[in-house]
């Protein structure tokens, strides 16, 4: 193996052991050594890739948003025709991530900003890209079941894409709160219920 490929491997250890620890311990109370521990790393290697532990957490956001996005991109949502049962396949494939210990499945994103969106306006930034980026490959799903089933109303398909994000951050917080997925779970049950309720109209008739 290459230098180039070895540090190229510690440099992804290190961004595995942040979006684990972080989502453990949260932002404030990781510190740089706990991400070593993790990564099996030095601290030397550390500052070989990053300046700060907020430089990490930065480039941990990024690595965050790659992996999720591939992994939503190619998730079995995307296969029904109609686009309410996408919307909803969705959020069962949502649900059915809630697997292992909170670490594991808990949000990154959703977990740091909670800290930092007062003191780290980059950090605020990026998590808010995560979120709002991904809340934003719904609207498609949501604007053609409104087409389709003829909603006009005072909300948009931005709002319900976001709606759904608040919902399963509250969950993945509630989690946290009674420490495990049985709540958070349920909220995405709630979810389902309620997209089921939005778009209960009768599709247009097609001439």
């Amino acid at each position: 193996m290459s230098a180039t490929d070895q540090r190229h491997e510690s440099k992804t250890r290190l961004l595995n052991a942040a979006l684990h620890v972080i989502r453990a311990k949260g932002y404030s109370a990781t510190r740089i050594e706990d991400i070593c521990e993790a990564a099996g790393l030095t601290k030397g290697s550390f500052f070989h890739h990053f300046d700060s532990k907020e430089a990490l957490a930065l480039a941990a956001a990024d690595y965050w948003i790659e992996g999720t996005g591939a992994l939503f991109a190619s998730a079995p949502y995307h296969a029904p025709t109609d686009p309410v049962d996408r919307l909803l396949a969705y959020v069962d494939f949502r649900k059915s991530l809630l697997r292992g210990e909170l670490p594991d499945f808990t949000c990154l994103v959703g977990t740091m900003v909670q800290e930092v969106y007062d003191t780290h306006p980059a950090l605020r930034e990026a998590c808010n890209r995560s979120i709002s980026d991904h809340a934003a490959t719904l609207v498609p799903d949501i604007e053609e079941a409104m087409r389709q089933r003829g909603i006009h109303a005072g909300w948009t398909a931005e709002s319900v894409a976001l709606y759904t994000q608040a919902t399963i951050q509250g969950a993945f917080i509630l989690a946290k709160a009674k420490h495990g997925p049985e709540v958070a779970a349920a909220c995405i049950d709630h979810l389902r219920r309620y997209l089921e309720l939005l778009f209960h109209q009768p599709k247009k008739e097609t001439v």
